[in-house]
C-alpha cells in the first residue's frame, strides 16, 4: 500500500519548521510520516532525508514538499535527486508549484514534468551563478573604491628583524630564539626570511 510522506527542512537549529509542517499536515500528510532536518541544503547527506530515501520510500509512495528548495540548495544536485526518486517509482508533490507535481499523472505527463523540472533547475542554477558572480564583482569594486586592499594583508616587519636574523645566520642564536625575540610564529618567520634578503 502506497504512503504519503512529507519532508521539511530549515538550514539551522535556530530556524523553525512549524510553517512547513503545518502546510504538510493541511495537505493530508500524517504527523508520523513527516521527516525533518535542520541542516544546510548544500547536499543530500542529511540524517532525516537519508532515512526517508534509503529506508522509508517505496515505489508508489508520494513525497510532499512545501517548496522545491526544501529539497536542497544546489540545483544540479536537486536535478539528480529528482531523477533518482522518479527511478525509484516515487511521485513528488511540490505544494508551491503544482505544475511540477507528478502524483496522479500519466507516464507521458511525468516525462514532460521531468523535462520541465530539469530545464527550470538548469535555468535557476545558471541564474544563481550569475547572481553570485555579479555580487562578488560589485563587492570587490565597492571595496576598491573605498581603498580596501584585496587579498591577505602583508605581515609587517619587526623593527629588529634584520639584526636578529643576522645573529641567527651567524650562529649566535637558534631559529627558535630568533622567533621568540621577534615574537613571530614559525610559518611567518620563514615566510619573511624568503621575502627579505638579510645579508
Amino acid at each position: 500500500m502506497s504512503r504519503v510522506y512529507g519532508y521539511a527542512r530549515v538550514s539551522s537549529t535556530e530556524q523553525h519548521l512549524d510553517r512547513q509542517i503545518k502546510a504538510l499536515t493541511a495537505y493530508g500528510v500524517e504527523d508520523r510520516h513527516i521527516i525533518t532536518d535542520k541542516q544546510s541544503g548544500k547536499d543530500f547527506s542529511r540524517p532525516g532525508y537519508k532515512t526517508l530515501k534509503e529506508q522509508l520510500l517505496r515505489s508508489g509512495d508520494v513525497l510532499v514538499i512545501k517548496e522545491l528548495d526544501r529539497l536542497g540548495r544546489d540545483y544540479e544536485a536537486i536535478k539528480n535527486e529528482w531523477h533518482e526518486l522518479r527511478q525509484m517509482g516515487v511521485d513528488i508533490v511540490v505544494m508551491d508549484m503544482p505544475i511540477l507535481s507528478t502524483a496522479d499523472k500519466s507516464d507521458l505527463e511525468k516525462v514532460l514534468i521531468a523535462n520541465i523540472v530539469f530545464e527550470l533547475l538548469a535555468y535557476l542554477s545558471e541564474k544563481e551563478r550569475i547572481k553570485i558572480k555579479t555580487r562578488q564583482a560589485e563587492g570587490i569594486a565597492a571595496a576598491k573604491q573605498k581603498g580596501v586592499k584585496m587579498g591577505r594583508p602583508k605581515t609587517s616587519l619587526p623593527a629588529n628583524f634584520e639584526s636578529e636574523v643576522r645573529k641567527w645566520k651567524e650562529g649566535k642564536q637558534t631559529a627558535t630564539e630568533t622567533m621568540q625575540a621577534l615574537n613571530l610564529k614559525r610559518t611567518t618567520f620563514y615566510k619573511l626570511i624568503k621575502e627579505v634578503n638579510v645579508l
